[in-house]
């Protein structure tokens, strides 16, 4: 619920770090202090409709109906210009632990493919992720860690979000991320979602890395597995805006990954729903939950640890409508003790699924946090 205006629920403003920091290629989205605190998505978004409050930033979990960790901050700049971070020192972690173990990752992912070619089970896709926990020796400041995630990302992305405002065990914990994915987009009239769904690992040698690209792009398998996700999310839009227009999937890459991307876009009346409000129901897409939704999330339920704010969104809003919001992925969260780092990649499983390359396909998306930030995994995890 959201408490009263100018009531601080977090990290007072003597930090001179930011409480948020969203960076995009085109834009720098930067908000220091906590005032009005919100912890569902409606209570937020009607503040904003209501104009008590200019702008809404955080973080969505996982499950829909667990406590956000949303604010109006005190003070916030929208910069039309992508992050430069200063050159950041490499924080150092060691690996710790995977959650679960490799062979324990590959029995969860047969399992749920035996449920998938059951045409009995309603569920048709499913999500799956691990986790790895790593530990710093000295205290590690979350803004180290997202410099170096921006540093090594060649579009800049990157995210950083004072989890506090959720309350509980959140208070002092931080995500930090570097995602491809944007849940929505809204800027003005126009909307944009674009939704990743068929990943591969790339490889070092470009001739082969094109061939990588080229066999995802005509894998049956992963345009069925995109497929789920774009239909729900066009639908998620044709319900709530106009003009949605929805391509045929292209490439879309990071450092470490192809994926299959396709960039849907839309357009709204000016007091249509806000890009908070696009995001909640748009939130989980397939892409990281599964298909049909509530069946999908039964089942991860069932096979995994809470997730918190992974596979969540971050990102902001405005009264006026406009803002953005990244699926939160490619993310860690690290602990109000800055020295623990809980890190997850996950992904989708359908029936054509083979457990060792949804193994190998985790470990490859890992590397987006593990690499920037020098941690190796032992051959046994990896």
């Amino acid at each position: 619920m959201g408490s009263p205006a100018g009531q601080s629920s977090g990290p007072e403003t003597m930090n001179p770090d930011p409480a948020f920091l969203l960076a995009r290629p085109d834009r720098t989205v930067i908000a220091h202090g906590t005032g009005r605190v919100f912890r569902s998505t409606q209570q937020a978004a009607a503040a904003l409709r209501r104009g008590e409050v200019g702008h809404i930033v955080g973080a969505l979990p996982f499950v829909a109906d667990a406590p956000a960790a949303l604010w109006a901050p005190r003070s916030i700049s929208v910069d039309e210009h992508g992050y430069q971070p200063p050159g950041p020192a490499q924080p150092i972690f060691e690996f710790r632990e995977a959650r679960p173990e490799p062979e324990a990752h590959m029995r969860r992912v047969a399992e749920a493919v035996r449920l998938l070619r059951d045409p009995a089970h309603p569920v048709r896709k499913v999500v799956l992720a691990r986790s790895i926990r790593a530990q710093a020796s000295d205290t590690v400041r979350p803004m180290q860690i997202l410099d170096r995630l921006v540093t090594t990302d060649p579009m800049g992305n990157g995210f950083l979000v004072d989890l506090s405002a959720a309350g509980g065990r959140y208070a002092g914990r931080h995500l930090i991320g570097s995602s491809p994915e944007i849940l929505v987009r809204r800027n003005g009239i126009d909307v944009l979602s674009h939704p990743l769904a068929g990943s591969a690992r790339r490889d070092i040698d470009d001739t082969t890395d094109r061939e990588v690209a080229r066999t995802l792009l005509g894998s049956s398998k992963d345009q069925h597995e995109h497929r789920y996700v774009v239909d729900q999310v066009s639908t998620v839009l044709r319900d709530r805006c106009a003009e949605v227009h929805t391509p045929a999937p292209e490439l879309t890459s990071t450092p470490e990954m192809w994926h299959l991307g396709t960039p849907i876009t839309a357009t709204v009346r000016a007091d249509g729903p806000s890009a908070l409000e696009l995001a909640a129901a748009l939130h989980p897409t397939p892409a990281i939950c599964g298909t049909p939704t509530a069946e999908a999330a039964r089942l991860i339920a069932e096979l995994e640890d809470d997730r918190g704010f992974y596979a969540g969104a971050v990102g902001w809003c405005d009264a006026d409508g406009n803002g953005e919001w990244m699926v939160s992925i490619r993310c860690a969260e690290l602990a109000a003790d800055g020295r623990s780092l809980l890190a997850h990649a996950g992904g989708g499983i359908v029936a054509e699924s083979d457990p060792a390359a949804e193994l190998a396909e985790t470990t490859a998306k890992f590397q987006r946090i593990l690499r920037p930030l020098g941690i190796s995994l032992p051959v046994t995890v990896a």
